[in-house]
């Protein structure tokens, strides 16, 4: 982990490799919103809002926010070269008609058969599900970043979520501090490990049953 880098940045800047040069890409609220600023030069992404922005760019500085532009979650977002506005029914539209290559949500809880939960905390007031719904479902590629365990302690990996679902069998990656995993039709695979935790750590804080392949990668 570099210097003053948080797991917060670290789970958004393993997700950034997972877009490709091209893609249209959603960013849902929270740690997803960070993955913007770690795009590999050279990639260009088209980041879609639901609130009716096609080009959305990094992060603005400290003081340089537009306090009228901002993105579905009400943080301020810079605009890329060649950005457009339209209404919220014609970004939902987007959604639905599948032309999102890849969305990555924060998610509470997901399964090992790629169930998502990520629109209710318990005991706290929500507005509703959301446009999550519409991008688990529609979006080509699901990518859910997370902690990997709860307040408690307990694993946000799940054999079965506890929460309400947002949709089933929709996520196809999942993104820790801790490890990157994969659903398959086989299980949920493990595929790469954050430095400096080891393979019988993510173990010890997983729930969901793991397959470990011959090969592992560590990310330092």
């Amino acid at each position: 982990m570099g210097v003053g880098e948080t797991s917060r940045d670290r789970i958004a800047r393993r997700a950034a490799r997972e877009i490709k040069d091209g893609m249209v890409v959603n960013l849902g609220i929270g740690i997803p919103t960070r993955v913007a600023d770690f795009i590999p030069e050279g990639i260009h992404v088209t980041f879609h809002a639901e609130n009716g922005i096609l080009g959305t760019g990094p992060t603005p500085a400290a003081g340089a926010e537009d306090g009228f532009l901002c993105n579905a979650g009400g943080y301020p977002v810079t605009l890329a070269i060649g950005a457009s506005y339209c209404d919220s029914a014609i970004a939902f539209a987007m959604i639905r008609r599948g032309c999102i290559d890849m969305t990555v949500l924060g998610a509470l809880e997901v399964s090992e058969q790629g169930d998502l939960a990520n629109w209710i905390v318990p005991g706290k007031r929500t507005a509703g599900i959301g446009g999550a719904m519409e991008l688990a479902q529609k979006a080509k590629r699901v990518v859910a970043v997370m902690n990997h365990v709860n307040r408690d302690g307990k694993s946000k990996i799940k054999k079965q979520c506890e929460l309400p679902l947002t949709a089933q069998r929709c996520v196809d990656f999942i993104i820790t501090e801790m490890a990157v995993m994969e659903v398959t039709d086989e299980g949920l695979v493990l595929k790469e490990v954050m430095s400096p935790f080891t393979i019988e750590d993510v173990i010890s804080c997983t729930e969901a049953t793991l397959l470990i392949p011959d090969k592992v990668d560590y990310i330092t």
